[in-house]
């Protein structure tokens, strides 16, 4: 899947229309987060502050190339880092990327329910 991380992205889609640039980057993102499995993991990776690549196997339920195909694909996209140790890789996510896709869906005048 071809996804650039995205650095900045645009006024929020509520406010202003996206360029088509824009509006094919941020597509390309959700789209990478459509998989419920990826999802999972980026759930997962955040609700821990990081986590071993070792323990996300059983508790996805997929085979360990399946989720290191996943957590490569959100590693291109920018949305996790990844950290070496030993013969262990160790996923932290991005926050900074995570806030691009959330502010891109919100609108300043809008409030929590």
């Amino acid at each position: 899947m071809d996804v650039k991380p995205i650095e900045v992205c645009c006024a929020p889609v509520l406010v202003s229309a996206l360029s088509e640039a824009e509006a094919q980057d941020l597509a390309a993102a959700f789209k990478l987060l459509a998989d419920p499995a990826r999802l999972r993991l980026l759930s997962m990776i955040a609700s821990q502050d990081e986590a071993c690549a070792c323990d996300l196997v059983e508790p996805i339920g997929r085979s360990q190339p399946t989720v290191s195909h996943h957590l490569a694909a959100l590693t291109e996209a920018g949305l996790l880092e990844r950290e070496k140790r030993g013969k262990w890789a160790y996923y932290r996510v991005v926050p900074g990327r995570l806030a691009v896709l959330r502010d891109a869906l919100g609108s300043p005048s809008m409030t929590p329910a």
